[in-house]
């Protein structure tokens, strides 16, 4: 009795056919180039991921020092008169 290979489902037979094109894909002339290239573009996106995240940090405290602003805005405090300004004698008229 012979027993009849299992059929090998989608994923496995895909997965197969991905790993011979990346071999064949190896030799082809380009390759090494693409393959620096590709590895470039994936430095600087997570060098950008990263400035990214600063940025929201960043957002976030002009959030916060905008609200404190907002709360300083509303405080309404009379404005005192200077020492200067209410010792200084009235002048006469004809005096320059």
């Amino acid at each position: 009795m012979t027993q009849q290979p299992q059929p090998r489902d989608f994923l496995t037979r895909l997965a197969e056919a991905g790993e011979d094109a990346i071999q064949r894909m190896g030799g082809a002339p380009g390759a090494q180039r693409f393959a620096d290239a590709a590895n470039a573009f994936r430095e600087r996106a997570e060098e950008l991921q990263r400035k990214l995240r600063g940025v929201e940090a960043l957002e976030r405290r002009v959030e916060k020092l905008e609200q404190r602003l907002t709360a300083l805005e509303k405080k309404t405090t009379p404005r005192r008169r200077t020492a200067s300004s209410a010792s200084k004698p009235a002048r006469k008229a004809g005096e320059s």
